[in-house]
């Protein structure tokens, strides 16, 4: 019952902060029945637990470092889990001995077919690439296949758009399952070598289907790539999928061409300045104002001032839960891959102390009725402001774009064969790349 009740509270709250794109799992790995382990990149808190608790569908038991089990609330929720400590000499004191006992509740759990899920980097980190990964889950896993069970592993490759900001994409993609048994140690072979071999596959595996960059700055660089090569073939740009086999290209280049991935590298950051200068996107350069395209937002956007009386409304009340997370962050100053964990844990603690705060400001003031009108009217007003907002910021960025392009002609047709050059370019590299890549 709690599972149940923390897994829809969790779904909530993670899909009202981020925008969750549908998991990519092309093998249904999400669905498997049976001894399986689940494991995934970490880059963000306990936000990247929170995606496997709401995707797998079936119940998991997770792994978790020790210190988390006596915080206030959250022990009790990582108890209410029947999530299993793991005790980290960096942690400060505690028993790293005891880890054995956590290794064969783990493996006790495969043997009876349940669904366990770990973080094999051992912590979550801000680095551009995945860590270097411990050997527990692949120990843990062959254990269990040693003993009968016929385990398959998971890949989960999690990528955020922009991990600590509000409303930024969030882009699961699954690999397909490992049998464990096609790891088990040959015979004369030390186990721990099989662990080892086994590790290094998971690894391979989840840089399949995660971001890795050699630097931070790659990233704006990487993104106007492709961007333009989405341009030059009239699709969307942000395809996650694109963008890490960029990543696979870019670092292929790098290695084997430095001066000329220097070149593009600087090309690309060059025009990429020149968008920002402008304030434009290189998707925003094809815009075509028609006279009815033009027309139809000037009346929408005269529309939605009618519902200007509601919005103010909810800004009154929203005003304070919807800054305490910020204050929040500034007053615990948590890491920057925890920051975001501690946004979410404040609105989801506050959420329902505000509301029902609410409601009881609405019945000592006007009764009974009046209660129960708040108590149904807060949840989509809420969400109606909320949505207010993002349709203000996006309306107000095609605004200023068709002033901006329509009033600077000449700038416009120069910024437009600039890129359309920079992306034949960029074609020219996927063409040649491609074939040692898999397909961009």
């Amino acid at each position: 019952m709690f599972y149940r009740a923390f897994r829809a509270v969790s779904a909530l709250a993670l899909r009202l902060f981020f925008r969750v794109e549908p998991p990519i799992d092309p093998t249904g790995a999400l669905t498997l029945e049976g001894p399986v382990m689940y494991v995934g990149n970490h880059p963000n808190g306990l936000m990247d637990p929170g995606f496997m608790l709401i995707l797998a569908q079936r119940r998991v038991t997770f792994l978790a470092k020790e210190p988390l089990f006596r915080m206030p609330v959250l022990g009790q929720i990582m108890r209410g889990m029947d999530a299993l400590p793991i005790y980290r000499k960096q942690d400060g004191p505690g028993d790293t001995s005891k880890n054995e006992g956590t290794l064969t509740a783990s493996v006790d759990a495969l043997l009876q077919g349940r669904a366990i899920t770990l973080f094999p980097e051992g912590k979550s980190h801000s680095e551009p690439q995945l860590a270097e990964l411990k050997t527990g889950a692949a120990r843990i896993a062959l254990e269990a296949a040693r003993k009968g069970a016929a385990v398959r592993l998971v890949p989960v490759g999690i990528t955020y758009e922009a991990k600590n900001r509000f409303k930024s994409r969030v882009h699961v993609e699954v690999a397909p399952p490992l049998p464990a048994t096609d790891f088990l140690e040959a015979a004369g072979e030390d186990p721990h070598q099989a662990a080892v071999r086994f590790t290094e596959a998971i690894a391979a595996a989840l840089r399949q289907v995660t971001l890795n960059l050699d630097a931070w700055e790659d990233l704006p660089i990487l993104e106007t790539a492709e961007a333009l090569y989405a341009l030059s073939h009239r699709e969307r740009a942000g395809s996650a999928e694109r963008q890490k086999a960029f990543a696979r290209g870019m670092s292929l280049l790098r290695n084997e061409q430095p001066e000329r991935f220097e070149k593009l590298k600087n090309d690309l950051a060059a025009y990429r300045a020149r968008l920002e200068l402008l304030r434009v996107s290189a998707d925003d350069l094809t815009s075509q104002y028609r006279p009815g395209t033009v027309a139809f937002f000037i009346a929408r956007n005269l529309f939605s001032v009618l519902s200007i009386p509601l919005v103010l409304t909810g800004f009154a009340l929203f005003a304070i839960p919807y800054h305490l997370p910020l204050l929040a962050v500034k007053a615990v100053k948590p890491e920057k891959d925890t920051e975001s964990t501690v946004k979410v844990l404040t609105l989801l603690l506050l959420a329902p102390l505000w509301w029902a705060l609410l409601v009881a400001l609405a019945g000592w003031a006007g009764g009974l009725g009046f209660a129960i009108a708040t108590l149904l009217a807060v949840p989509p007003l809420a969400l109606f402001t909320r949505y207010y907002l993002e349709r203000r910021a996006a309306a107000w960025h095609d605004a200023r774009t068709f002033f901006v392009l329509l009033s600077r002609q000449r700038v416009k047709a120069g910024l437009l064969e600039e890129g359309q050059a920079l992306a034949a370019e960029v074609e020219g590299l996927v063409q040649e790349l491609a074939p040692r890549l898999g397909q961009a």
